[in-house]
């Protein structure tokens, strides 16, 4: 039997059972959804099972609820092949009148429902999965908490990764089929995931065929301008070449629908906070991977290349950070936006909370010199917000790659290896 790996969404998928009758997972194809649902489910029906699915498709037709029995929570793994289960299941969540009934998981290509679909409002909630964090995967020691951080505790941890441990762990991934393998068995994994992307997911996404040399080209461009506010404009010039000319604007946004569809790239959206000044805030999206894997894929390029491209490297891992910093944020129920405004002043991440807590991060690979401008950064943007209109920053926190430990400066500023952040 596989090792199972534990988790941050597990605590998140509980909640939600105890909250409403049914539980929506979606995510990345290969991030783990139906392995987590399946540690909770009390029953299975799946519904890919190549001995049972067209007697699953034809009893669906005739009497969905049948699909629906089962103890509780009951898995309905693939539930897009018989896409009106949807309204069963939210059918019989009302009739029931119960918390925790359902789990549905499915592919990343997501299921079209028909007009007299419902939308699930009140009755089924989705939650998000991405790739494993490195507190998941096993390579951070978790020893410094990002929910302690918010509640203004102590940190202390050391850390020992070195940059070619760091490099290793952005091309690799948090693929849960890359783990417990030799390292080229490992990096394949990436490969193998852009690999389906470009040839078969990126169409089946809405049913439109797409031409893969596009797509290449589209997905090298983005991981080009990884962790930059490139504009959309930026990226379509940056593909179009003497054959593909009439690449418009409309072509581009329909690839790159189509991959948000599927969950292969997450853009980080702009923070507005309350300032003291009239500054013009930036409202450009960052651009970024669900994992900084697929973009060393769409490169082409391993570990030792990134070494020797430290400059690249430092954006691979903003990417790497913000991935973890996602999944940390969803299990303390917070978002994470970034902030650049018309001077050049820039925050790599705010973690923002339901409740109006945000913390300010800045990313660096490392180095006693970048770690210092990080957290120059931090406080001049702390200093311009205006805490009488909105909390203060709960935490100041320069994040980075390669730095023996995690401790506060004497300015305030924490200074924390993503190899012992958790959630």
């Amino acid at each position: 039997m596989n090792q199972y790996y534990k988790r941050v969404s597990d605590k998140v998928l509980q909640e939600h059972l105890e909250s409403k009758g049914a539980v929506l997972i979606e995510g990345t194809k290969w991030c783990g959804k139906t392995t987590s649902a399946k540690r909770i489910a009390k029953s299975v029906i799946e519904m890919d099972s190549p001995d049972m699915t067209d007697q699953y498709q034809q009893m669906a037709r005739i009497k969905p609820s049948n699909l629906l029995d089962g103890e509780v929570p009951h898995l309905i793994d693939e539930w897009q092949i018989a896409a009106n289960l949807w309204n069963a299941v939210r059918h019989e969540v009302d009739r029931r009148g119960k918390f925790g009934q359902f789990i549905l998981t499915g592919s990343s290509v997501p299921a079209k429902l028909d007009a007299s679909a419902h939308t699930g409002t009140g009755r089924i909630v989705r939650m998000k999965m991405r790739p494993m964090s490195l507190f998941e995967s096993g390579d951070s020691n978790g020893q410094v908490s990002l929910a302690d951080m918010f509640s203004g505790k102590d940190i202390s941890a050391a850390d020992s990764h070195t940059i070619d441990a760091i490099a290793y762990l952005i091309c690799r991934g948090g693929w849960p089929a890359a783990l417990n393998h030799p390292e080229k068995i490992a990096l394949t994994q990436a490969y193998d995931f852009y690999d389906a992307v470009i040839s078969d997911d990126i169409s089946r996404a809405d049913g439109v065929k797409r031409n893969t040399d596009r797509t290449i080209r589209i997905m090298k461009s983005y991981a080009r301008n990884i962790a930059t506010q490139a504009s959309l404009e930026t990226i379509r010039a940056d593909v179009v070449s003497n054959d593909l000319e009439t690449f418009d604007k409309e072509s581009l946004y329909s690839y790159l629908n189509a991959l948000k569809m599927i969950h292969v790239i997450e853009d980080s959206p702009a923070w507005n906070p309350n300032l003291r000044s009239k500054t013009a805030i930036r409202s450009s999206d960052t651009r970024y991977f669900v994992d900084p894997s697929v973009a060393a894929a769409a490169l082409g390029i391993g570990p030792a290349d990134l070494i020797n491209d430290l400059e690249l490297m430092g954006l691979m891992f903003e990417n790497l950070c913000v991935r973890d910093l996602r999944v940390y944020a969803d299990a303390i129920g917070g978002n994470v936006y970034h902030y650049r405004d018309k001077t050049g002043l820039e925050c790599d991440a705010v973690v923002h909370l339901r409740n109006g807590s945000y913390g300010l991060i800045e990313i660096k690979l490392g180095g006693d010199q970048l770690i210092s401008q990080g957290a120059e950064n931090l406080l001049r943007l702390a200093d311009r917000i205006d805490t009488g209109k909105m909390k203060k920053p709960a935490f100041l926190m320069v994040l980075c790659g390669v730095a023996p430990f995690a401790y506060k400066r004497s300015d305030g500023v924490c200074v924390v290896p993503v190899s012992c952040l958790r959630d």
